[in-house]
């Protein structure tokens, strides 16, 4: 069974008021909401002042820590221990409040542990890790 449209009136029939209403609301609800978000940044009000203050347009700094065949951690051309590894971390993070990340090189061919060891620590700090698989990181 074949149902015929007569396409004149069912368009004809198509009301466009209630989408030109919904229309006209959305411009005066955003026309309103950006309005006021500006008024909010005009308000003259004292902001408090800090004498220590960090500044907060400085560059957050990145550690990179090298991890060899034998699963050594070697941090500026030198050769440490996770213990070392923890303190300098947790130094160099009080001395960079907006942030730390830590740059992990790790050799290919080096046990998991070494890397997943330092990844703990960086966890237990708060430091942002990421790890980068090299043929050789020395």
């Amino acid at each position: 069974m074949v149902v015929k449209l007569n396409r004149g009136r069912v368009l004809g029939a198509l009301s466009m008021t209630p989408l030109i209403d919904v229309v006209f609301l959305l411009l005066i609800f955003f026309l309103v909401a950006s309005r006021l978000s500006q008024e909010d940044g005009e308000l003259d009000v004292p902001l408090p002042t800090a004498a220590n203050a960090m500044p907060m347009t400085a560059v957050p700094q990145e550690l990179i820590v090298n991890i060899d065949r034998q699963g050594h951690l070697i941090l500026d051309g030198k050769q440490t221990g996770l213990t070392s590894f923890e303190k300098q971390l947790k130094d160099s993070m009080v001395n960079n409040p907006l942030g730390f990340s830590v740059l992990i090189r790790a050799d290919r061919n080096v046990p998991l542990q070494a890397p997943v060891d330092v990844m703990d620590i960086c966890l237990k700090c708060g430091a942002s890790y990421s790890l980068s698989i090299d043929n050789d990181a020395s």
